[in-house]
């Protein structure tokens, strides 16, 4: 089985945010939900809204140009 970026995902209190997004994005969200489901031993696939999170905080997290700019002001988006 091929190795995924997106291991294991905690389950976490949500907050509701509604997008949209291309019907090619979705289709892909669910083939690699699909994937994820298959390496990661799980019965059934996660919804896409469940797996893009993840997604996205991997993404933020290895972003090299976000972290120097987080470090550079901390203080913004800070409520």
């Amino acid at each position: 089985m091929s190795r995924l970026r997106l291991g294991p995902i905690a389950d976490d209190k949500p907050v509701k945010l509604t997008i949209e997004l291309p019907g090619s994005l979705h289709r892909e969200l669910l083939v690699y939900a699909e994937v994820h489901a298959k390496a990661n031993g799980l019965a059934a696939p996660m919804a896409p809204e469940k797996i893009a999170v993840p997604m996205i905080e991997r993404f933020i997290a290895t972003d090299r140009g976000f972290a120097t700019e987080r470090r550079r002001h901390p203080r913004v988006g800070q409520a």
